[in-house]
């Protein structure tokens, strides 16, 4: 697959797998619950549903005081592609322009972009490099997420890494075992000789 194709099919998967995941991802036929393992800080979460990415990892952190949610990080493998997608979710009323960094004690992300924003809080959903995953994968204990308010405030999120390589592990090697392929498109077959 070229690049540009690339990209356009991670952006729908990655966007049809958050809208089930918020969801609560009901398969045909069926309520069944997904299936959720904790593992330290993060949780493995797999769906009864035929997707290219049917598990993602996540660890969601919420206000102490308010209850509200304040971070949702959530990764997906693709095994057909051999990639990664992220999920961040934040609060609204942010910098859409700044948009966040990873940073942790040993990696730093480039900047990455929101993509949406709806009742729930904006969204970065974007492809990840291997350069991302090994970089959370070699640091520790914990990280943040960097945002900036609307007001110019700039605001570390914290998470913990606690449990991250092993969860990765897992839901890489279950995201294998259940994922449904991709399918090339018919213009992209290889040509005829």
């Amino acid at each position: 697959m070229t690049k540009p194709v690339l990209l356009v099919a991670l952006a729908g998967l990655l966007f049809a797998s958050s809208a089930a995941f918020a969801q609560g991802a009901a398969p045909a036929g069926g309520n069944a619950p997904p299936d959720v393992k904790p593992v330290q800080d993060w949780f493995v979460r797999c769906f009864a549903v035929e997707s290219p990415n049917p598990c993602d990892m996540f660890q969601e952190l919420d206000s102490q005081t308010t209850k509200q949610r304040v971070l949702l990080l959530s990764m997906a493998y693709i095994p057909s592609l051999d990639r990664h997608v992220l999920q961040i979710v934040v609060p609204l009323d942010i910098s859409i322009a700044k948009g966040v960094t990873i940073k942790t004690d040993s990696y730093s992300s480039p900047v990455l972009k929101y993509r949406r924003c709806d009742r729930n809080g904006c969204y970065v959903e974007t492809p990840v490099d291997s350069a991302l995953v090994a970089g959370l994968a070699k640091s520790g204990p914990a990280g943040k997420v960097n945002i900036v308010a609307d007001n110019g405030k700039a605001y570390g999120l914290n998470f913990s890494l606690k449990g991250f390589s092993e969860a990765h592990d897992d839901m890489v090697s279950k995201a294998r075992a259940k994922a449904k392929p991709v399918e090339k498109p018919a213009d992209q077959a290889a040509p005829a000789k």
